[in-house]
Order: structure tokens, then C-alpha cells, then sequence
């Protein structure tokens, strides 16, 4: 859904998110509510000569959680932030694997949303699944400039 990735918020989103730059992740809009999010492992994604720090993954499906719920309360001016994050980690992400996070909406309220999400590698092997808590607030908290 381009027109939703297209709007003035999250456009500043993804100039503000320097830390997604930094580990090289990407995301589709899908639909509202529905987020996938991409990033290949690279050496600096490393913590033994192969495997992905836990920590990489972690960034990956909280940011598709995070854009996912942005995408469902956008239009309404506000943008979200992480307030819980359970993560199971099933599977290694190995060098060069491309890991898709796949991050839905499961309930929007007026401040609170609950988001779920898997991270998959390529092969299609399940590598984490989370669940997350997202607080819903009015853009012009975080910049009255912006907006």
C-alpha cells in the first residue's frame, strides 16, 4: 500500500530512523495495520563468526511492530512507541540470510495497540516470533515543527 508508506508521517519516520539506516533494514506497507520489514545479515549483524546477535533480530521485528502500528494510527496524527516486547528466538539468522519480519495489528484502542510478528529467513524458517504493546500519542508531542 504505497499511498499509506507515502504519508507525511511516516515519511518523517523513515528520515528520523538513522538506526534502521544503520543496520540496513527496509519496509513494504501492505496494509494498514500489516508491515513487512527486511534486513540482510551482514558481518556487522555478527556475534560468533556466523550467527546474528540477538539484539539484530530484536531491532528488526520491533521496528516492523513499531511501523506496523504507525501504519494503523497515522492518519489520526499520532505516532507510537514501545511500551512491551516479548521475543521468542526459534532459529539462528545466519550470515547473508534476508530475514522478512511480517508484523500485524491484532488490536488498535484509542492509546493502546497489541501487534504481533514473525522474522523468517529466506528458506522461509520461522527465526522469532514477538508480540509487543504499543502507546498511540499525538504527533505534536514529539515535534511541533514537523507537522
Amino acid at each position: 500500500m504505497e499511498s499509506l508508506k507515502q504519508h507525511p508521517i511516516i515519511q518523517q519516520y523513515i528520515v528520523w530512523n538513522r538506526f534502521g539506516d544503520l543496520l540496513g533494514m527496509d519496509f513494504d506497507v501492505e496494509s494498514k495495520g500489516h508491515v513487512l520489514y527486511h534486513m540482510t545479515i551482514s558481518d556487522n549483524h555478527l556475534a560468533t563468526p556466523f550467527a546474528a546477535h540477538g539484539g539484530s533480530v530484536a531491532a528488526l521485528i520491533d521496528a516492523a511492530l513499531g511501523v506496523a502500528c504507525l501504519t494503523q494510527v497515522c492518519e489520526e496524527m499520532k505516532v507510537v512507541s514501545t511500551v512491551n516486547l516479548t521475543i521468542s528466538y526459534l532459529n539462528p539468522a545466519n550470515r547473508h540470510d534476508v530475514l522478512t519480519a511480517d508484523a500485524r495489528v491484532v488490536k488498535s484502542g484509542r492509546r493502546i495497540l497489541f501487534v504481533e510478528g514473525k522474522v523468517t529467513n529466506q528458506k522461509g524458517e520461522l527465526v522469532a516470533t514477538a508480540s509487543a504493546t504499543m502507546n498511540a500519542y499525538p504527533v505534536s508531542k514529539i515535534s511541533e515543527k514537523v507537522f
